[in-house]
């Protein structure tokens, strides 16, 4: 166990089985707390893959259950902290133990982010985590965890008085994902991915991963003409400098693809997507070798996309294999191209058009 502040407390999972043997045991665990912190402690549980009776820590357990080596929802963020902040308020000899089933990576992004909550800038509090909890200061590592920990300091809003601040849930914004592109790749023909969306159950804090679309990333070809023609936007905003009126007259906008000269003079495995793939929310982006082998994966929420494209470099991508490694190059970039931000609305509304409106 290890005390992240006085009332802070992260661990990993208290076993009870052959596990005991590598991580806390159960008995050891709830001597310890018993001991030092009475029936002043409460213990939060992130793991979706294993549990244990309540009674163990006297019923006072709560669950906020997510992926291992993943992200959760911002608004179990947002649940997590609200109930950590109540039970500390209620008596000030009060502490939070937080584990998962290592008790570092989901552990670090839910300490990091209810340390957020209280104030501090999301650098500090990942860099204490990673002085308070490990050794080398490597807490959390995980790219994606760390960009939640980011995507929640940008959604709290603090009163002037320093007293708990607004949580503002970013509202669904839903993105058209067109191309996948892979940059500097090395010893490989094909990529395999898989876009995963992390959507709700009614009556559960867990969210399930659905996946929307799959695919494959190859190399693009001299002489590739695609079949689909150009897409056409339909614009209702005004330009600049032009007077509101009553009556906007749309503009039209042609996207071409100027881009196929300079990309073939680079090492880029390409996925156009003919039909355009609505994509909200948290996302999980996966891919796999030509035999299912993972490479890596990557997870984002779409309201934080700005502009039409999101880059990452290698030190943004999520557990990199053996087999990824081999096939990424120095300069390797994964790039995701996006349609206007609400063109997804346009096309559930209008399957049979190839107009959208921005």
């Amino acid at each position: 166990m290890s005390y992240i502040t006085d009332r802070l407390v992260a661990m990993s999972f208290p076993a009870e089985d052959m596990t005991a043997m590598y991580r806390n045991p159960m008995w050891q665990v709830q001597r310890a707390l018993d001991v030092k912190h009475g029936s002043y402690y409460k213990v939060y549980n992130l793991c979706v893959e294993c549990s244990y009776d309540p009674g163990s820590f006297h019923g006072r357990v709560e669950t906020f259950p997510f992926d291992d080596m993943h992200v959760p929802p911002l608004s179990l963020i947002q649940l997590f902290c609200e109930s950590v902040e109540d039970w500390l308020l209620q008596d000030p000899r009060n502490v939070a133990v937080i584990h998962c089933k290592a008790g570092k990576g989901r552990t670090g992004l839910m300490v990091c982010a209810y340390l957020v909550y209280k104030g501090m800038p999301a650098e500090e509090a990942l860099q204490l985590y990673g002085s308070r909890r490990t050794y080398n200061n490597q807490g959390v590592t995980i790219p994606s965890q760390r960009r939640y920990v980011r995507y929640w300091s940008k959604i709290l809003v603090f009163p002037s008085d320093g007293g708990v601040p607004d949580v503002r849930i970013p509202p669904p914004k839903p993105r058209e994902l067109r191309r996948i592109r892979l940059y500097d790749t090395n010893s490989t023909d094909a990529v395999k991915f898989s876009i995963k969306e992390i959507q709700e159950e009614p009556g559960e804090l867990y969210k399930s991963p659905v996946e929307i679309a799959s695919g494959l990333c190859e190399p693009l070809k001299k002489g590739f003409v695609r079949t689909v023609s150009p897409r056409y936007y339909l614009s209702f905003l005004p330009k600049e400098g032009d007077e509101k009126s009553k009556e906007n007259q749309p503009r039209f906008v042609v996207q071409m693809d100027t881009e196929r000269p300079n990309l073939l003079k680079k090492d880029c495995l390409d996925h156009y997507f003919d039909k355009p793939i609505c994509v909200s929310g948290d996302v999980r982006a996966i891919f796999y070798n030509k035999n299912g082998g993972r490479l890596f994966y990557f997870c984002f929420n779409t309201y934080f996309i700005s502009g039409s494209m999101m880059q990452l470099g290698k030190g943004d991508l999520d557990k990199v294999t053996r087999n990824g490694r081999s096939i990424i190059g120095q300069n390797f970039c994964v790039e995701l191209i996006f349609g206007p931000a609400r063109a997804c609305n346009a096309t559930q509304n209008n399957h049979h058009l190839d107009c959208y409106t921005l």
